[in-house]
């Protein structure tokens, strides 16, 4: 893989605050997306040591002798790739309930260790989880990151702003991954992306499970792509590979294991009696979509109805970046009945509220657009604290109490809002 230019993290100051108060801090996320660096940025400079399981000689002592090479390591370690090495866990347990201190282990995984049993059962109430995202658009520009906020306070004012346009397209088959971003040209990157899911899938994907189809997986992946921001339909990505349902099941979870895709959760609420209960569909990355469909910024700007999915796709996981890295926890969800009134997506802050989230591809914006968002207002009532239709346009005005529409160039312009 290529190396990657330096961007500064928003999480950063998030694991730092861990360390104060945390004997080990989990740093997990999709593998090439900035997490080693961030560990290494953070803990070297405060005397960490660096081991990584994806050296083979490491890797090999930690297996011949687990319990001695916990021994050996330093006051504070740096431990990269530790899914590679589950039976580390109850080492590093005994390690660390003899000493409390601290700050004393920065774990980084690419796949979602926390499903691993051995480490749920050995680490409970002595690790924090810090979930590492590719970049969101305000990194690449190190600008303010608070649009997220800035819905939950329904603080948009009247204003202006440059359409973003064609250049949308180009910064949704971009994508955020640091390495592809450094690569010149949208066709270098699309080869990057593609060479990135060929050594996932033999490397990662091998070593979690025993796949009899290891060659259905890019295949499935493809189809996901093409299926981003709907409800998620196994029958329709069965389909083509023909493998029984039950098998694409369980090969999309072991792809949302290494973060490749995501299923959004449909809203749920004692007050709605016809809503649709599917998930929605989310591909991890833009840019790994983009490249798995064929697409670079210019054709996907010509293919509206893909870009509408990507699009959303965009927003969505440009609003999970801000969030994983922010003060408040916040889940997201989807919300469609079976009238077809939906919202694309729903942030729940819990006691402080949620906030709606519609997202068009559409330079303009009308009161049928505010549909969905009215509804759940209305059925929400002082929970409810803003309703936002995201699109490609030029200014923010209200559209009511609580309404707005806000240009998309607002998610990381740190002057507009």
């Amino acid at each position: 893989m290529d190396s990657a230019p330096f961007f500064s993290r928003f999480a950063a100051p998030r694991l730092l605050e861990a360390l104060e108060d945390t004997p080990v801090v989990l740093v997990h996320g999709p593998r090439q997306c900035g997490k080693t660096t961030l560990a290494r940025t953070v803990g070297l400079p405060r005397g960490y040591a660096y081991v990584s399981f994806d050296d083979p000689l490491v890797l090999a002592s930690a297996t011949a002798d687990p319990v001695g090479f916990v021994a050996d390591l330093g006051e504070r370690t740096i431990l990269d790739e530790v899914q590679r090495v589950p039976f580390l866990f109850a080492p590093l347990k005994a390690a660390v309930d003899r000493d409390r201190r601290p700050g004393r282990l920065i774990l980084t995984g690419s796949a979602n260790v926390l499903l691993v049993p051995k480490l749920s059962d050995s680490l409970a109430g002595r690790m924090e989880i810090l979930r590492l995202h590719p970049l969101a658009q305000c990194e690449t520009m190190g600008s303010d990151p608070a649009f997220l906020d800035r819905v939950f306070e329904g603080s948009f004012r009247i204003g202006s702003a440059t359409r973003v346009g064609s250049g949308l397209a180009d910064r949704i088959a971009a994508g955020g991954f640091p390495a592809a971003l450094a690569r010149s040209t949208p066709q270098r990157r699309g080869t990057w992306y593609r060479n990135y899911l060929t050594t996932l899938i033999q490397r990662d994907v091998r070593d979690l499970a025993r796949i009899a189809s290891l060659d259905a997986l890019p295949r499935l992946l493809e189809g996901a792509a093409g299926q981003t921001a709907r409800l998620l339909n196994i029958t329709d990505l069965a389909a083509p590979l023909q493998l029984t349902r039950p098998t694409i099941r369980d090969y999309t979870t072991l792809l949302e294991n290494v973060f490749l895709l995501e299923e959004l959760q449909p809203w749920h609420s004692n007050r709605f009696s016809r809503l649709i209960k599917t998930p929605k569909l989310q591909f991890g990355d833009t840019g790994l979509a983009c490249a798995l469909l064929g697409l670079d910024g210019p054709n996907l700007w010509k293919d509206r109805e893909a870009l509408g999915q990507l699009l959303e796709t965009f927003v969505y996981q440009e609003l999970r970046r801000q969030a994983d890295w922010g003060a408040t926890p916040t889940r997201f969800y989807h919300f469609r009945d079976k009238d077809g009134i939906e919202v694309d997506i729903i942030a729940d802050r819990g006691a402080a509220g949620l906030a709606g989230i519609e997202i068009k591809a559409s330079a303009t914006v009308t009161l049928k657009d505010f549909r969905g968002l009215k509804k759940l207002k209305e059925d929400t009532g002082p929970r409810f604290k803003a309703g936002v239709v995201v699109y490609d346009g030029e200014t923010c005005v209200g559209f009511g109490e609580d309404l707005f529409a806000v240009p998309v160039s607002y998610l990381w312009d740190p002057r507009k809002g």
